[in-house]
């Protein structure tokens, strides 16, 4: 059995791509983000650390649920901004489990992508809870409208790319790299013809 790892830069794309994958390969998809947000909605926080305590918790969380596919010898995509702290737990599950990796990792135009970074932390679109630091859901006297993100300089973003590893995490396996600066240029058949051939090597027992 297999998993694919979609990891990479901020605002690179990487929830569009994996479900992409999924919806050719029909498989599921296990998103870290997407677990934040459940706890988000449903446990809250009520200061800076108590939202990076779910963080932590929605990565056990998504680890988890990993964990019981493998053991139940199903294939499936994990999403997540992976970095050099996530190597352990991810690399202990597949030796655990003897499970083949291919890690999908995009990249690109640092500065492009930084300001796709901006317009998605303005967007009305953009989960609350990401933007907001101290409290969500946020206080009734609150204006959400008024509430803008507190973007990250774009030599932070650079820094934090560099020194955490968005687009260098690699556990044992294949990597592709995509580039992402603009996704119209994407050869999508071209990367399904590359996991085709990647699940094909997998050794059967």
């Amino acid at each position: 059995m297999y998993c694919i790892l979609v990891t990479g830069i901020p605002a690179a794309g990487k929830s569009t791509m994996a479900e992409a994958i999924s919806e050719r390969l029909k498989l599921p998809v296990i998103s870290k983000d997407t677990v934040k947000e459940l706890l988000f909605d449903n446990v809250g926080f009520q200061s800076r650390e108590e939202k990076v305590n779910l963080g932590v918790a929605s990565m056990e969380i998504m680890y988890y649920v990993a964990g019981q596919l493998m053991k139940a010898g199903q294939s499936f995509i994990l999403e997540n901004n992976f970095e050099y702290s996530s190597e352990h737990g991810i690399k202990n599950l597949l030796e655990k489990y003897h499970y083949s990796v291919l890690t999908i990792t995009l990249t690109g135009d640092y500065k492009v992508i930084y300001q796709r970074f901006l317009e998605r932390e303005d967007s009305p679109d953009r989960h609350r809870g990401h933007i907001v630091n101290d409290c969500y859901p946020e206080k009734k006297e609150s204006n959400p409208k008024k509430l803008k993100a507190t973007s990250i300089s774009y030599e932070n973003y650079v820094y934090g790319i560099k020194h955490r590893g968005f687009d260098a995490f690699l556990v044992d396996g294949t990597q592709i790299k995509i580039d992402t600066t603009d996704f119209s240029k994407i050869d999508m058949e071209e990367l399904f013809l590359k996991i085709a051939a990647w699940k094909e090597a997998i050794p059967h027992d």
